[in-house]
């Protein structure tokens, strides 16, 4: 948002609005690596390239405090991940090597996102319930 754009909002909004953003290109890095990890014909080249892309594009963004275990964990695993790929020896070989174990962590983030939807106690109890009495 530049300074112009700022005009009219409150400082809240346009937090949660970075916020936001900030989030919402988290989860597109952790979709778009799966993509590219479970598609054979991806190169080392072109790998490393669009992780590039998206990592600069999360570095221009303003950074945020991270609240949820997720949204920390995906942000760390995604820049370990970066520094190996950026480094000079990573060629197809390598990606060959990591395309399953990092598809295995990449589902473990989706798991630990989706672990934190959960029904309150009290409806769990009221399903239970539901014509059985």
């Amino acid at each position: 948002m530049s300074p112009d754009d700022k005009r009219g909002f409150t400082p809240k909004q346009i937090e949660k609005y970075q916020r936001q953003k900030y989030i919402a290109h988290l989860e597109k890095i952790g979709k778009n690596l799966f993509r590219l990890l479970r598609n054979a014909d991806t190169t080392a080249e072109s790998f490393r390239r669009r992780f590039r892309e998206m990592m600069e594009r999360l570095d221009s963004l303003d950074t945020i405090r991270l609240d949820t275990e997720y949204l920390r964990k995906s942000e760390e695993h995604f820049r370990t991940l970066y520094r190996e790929v950026q480094a000079p020896d990573f060629d197809d070989r390598r990606l060959e090597e990591i395309r399953d174990p990092e598809m295995s962590n990449l589902n473990r983030l989706q798991k630990m996102k989706n672990r934190s939807s959960y029904r309150k106690e009290k409806h769990r109890k009221q399903a239970q319930r539901d014509g059985w009495e």
